[in-house]
C-alpha cells in the first residue's frame, strides 16, 4: 500500500518501491504494485508522477 505523504496541508502518496510521488493513492498503488513484479518503473503510471 502507497505510503501517505502530508506537506503543506495537502496529502500525496509515494510509491514505496520507487520513491514516486503522486496526488493519487490509486495511481500511487499502480506503481507499487508494477515495481514489485517487475523491478522496474512503467513509464505511462510515472508520468503521472509530481514533485514536493
Amino acid at each position: 500500500m502507497a505510503k501517505e505523504i502530508e506537506k503543506s496541508g495537502k496529502k500525496y502518496f509515494e510509491c514505496e518501491e520507487c520513491g514516486f510521488i503522486y496526488k493519487d493513492r490509486k495511481i500511487a498503488e499502480e506503481c507499487e504494485d508494477y515495481c514489485k513484479k517487475h523491478h522496474a518503473c512503467n513509464t505511462e503510471i510515472t508520468k503521472h508522477s509530481i514533485k514536493i
